[in-house]
């Protein structure tokens, strides 16, 4: 659901690789691992453009970007995800925490990354508070944060000047829509980078035919995307075709021909180069029949995929959801994935509930129910329902509270 559209590795290499993440996972032990790199979310941005409603792009096959390098923390070891040492021993099979973030980079799609990272546990419990020898840098790749959660908003009602001077800061993630043939890779983006924000780019392809993007006849705008992203250098988010398995049912809620369509255009951008590009993946919070019996289906699989995610709102009304309920029946297929999570829109309703509770809300269910959850984009605006962070003077003030926190610190 968005808003109006205008136009607009003399011994073998696998044993080289342990041992290399042995003497990392020492280190992290001594407590010498090393900070991770806040940089990465110094740099980014997006356009307003609302809309109507891997081998991974951090490092896909290359070595350099932490996709099969013990030293950027890909092994696991060093990064907190398979040993005790690197403090993520007490959760190894759970989804608390993301110390263990720097072995799903290395492990999910990042190629050539098997020797260094499987088999150390460490994608399966992206838990653990330490282990920051092997985060640093591998993290930073996918822009995760080091602590918390990346807070993030599409400005709909207010400019993000106007929203800095409510909120008493600017928020780290911007939210735009563009549709299929909008150049996404200019002015307004690049604008972002130089204010510091992180892009999150809602690519969408109103009135595409998603056989013709399998078949290669839109590979000319494809490539030109590409070669423009990869242009931009820094790291953003890019979120094609979200909600997918809803209402907005871009490929005819034809599941395969979605993931065939992704895939290639994915693929198109990695042989470009375009290795800048961090791919979110969100679909709606439920499938059209209300359930999440297909959305798995949809999934272009975990070399194609960053960031899983999520859209989702509390209506409100008769249907008022607190924002563990809104989340809960989904979660579970998500973090199975073992990767970050990005909620890519999200708010609350006004009507039959408190909407300032809702948001204070927020940040305890996030720390006890959904952990792998590792960005929030609120939808500001008032649409369908008035999803506005300053419906009322009480959500104004609950939600300059929360984007206060430490927890979105970043």
């Amino acid at each position: 659901m968005k808003s109006e559209q205008p136009s607009g590795v003399p011994m073998s290499p696998v044993m080289g690789w342990l041992m290399l993440a042995t003497c990392l996972a020492s280190a992290a032990a001594c407590g010498t691992s090393d900070a991770v790199d806040d940089a990465a979310l110094a740099g980014s941005g997006g356009q307003e453009n609302p809309s109507n409603h891997r081998a991974g792009a951090a490092g896909s096959g290359s070595a350099a970007a932490g996709s099969s390098s013990a030293a950027a923390g890909s092994s696991g070891a060093a990064a907190g995800s398979s040993g005790a040492a690197a403090g993520s021993g007490s959760t190894g099979t759970g989804v608390a925490g993301a110390a263990a973030f720097g072995n799903d980079v290395a492990g999910s799609g990042h190629g050539g990354s098997a020797a260094a990272g499987s088999g150390s546990g460490g994608s399966v419990g992206l838990g653990g508070s330490a282990g920051s020898a092997g985060k640093a840098s591998a993290t930073s790749d996918i822009l995760v944060p080091t602590n918390g959660a990346l807070l993030g908003q599409y400005y709909g009602d207010a400019s993000i000047e106007a929203t800095k001077a409510k909120l008493g800061r600017t928020l780290p993630v911007h939210l735009t829509y563009w549709a299929w043939a909008d150049d996404w890779t200019g002015g307004a983006t690049k604008a972002d980078f130089a204010a510091g924000r992180i892009p999150l780019v809602n690519w969408e392809p109103a009135g595409i035919d998603f056989k013709m993007i399998v078949n290669g006849s839109l590979d000319a705008t494809i490539k030109a995307r590409a070669a423009g992203a990869k242009a931009l250098k820094e790291k953003f988010f890019l979120d094609f075709a979200a909600e997918m398995n809803g209402d907005e049912a871009w490929s005819g809620n034809d599941a395969k021909l979605y993931v065939d369509a992704y895939r290639h255009i994915h693929d198109l951008f990695v042989a470009a180069g375009a290795t800048n590009v961090v791919w979110a993946w969100c679909p709606n919070v439920t499938d059209t029949d209300g359930t999440n019996a297909a959305t798995l289906s949809y999934y272009p699989g975990d070399d194609y995929v960053d960031w899983t995610g999520v859209d989702g709102y509390n209506w409100g009304g008769g249907d008022w959801q607190s924002f563990s309920e809104v989340f809960k029946d989904i979660y579970p297929l998500l973090a199975g994935k073992k990767k970050p999570i990005l909620i890519g829109e999200m708010a609350s309703s006004e009507t039959a509930g408190n909407k300032s509770a809702w948001i204070n809300a927020m940040i305890p269910s996030l720390k006890s129910d959904f952990p792998l959850i590792k960005g929030v984009i609120w939808f500001d605006v008032n649409k369908e329902r008035d999803w506005r962070i300053s419906s009322s003077a009480a959500t104004e003030s609950a939600f300059r509270a929360m984007a206060a926190d430490p927890y979105f610190s970043q």
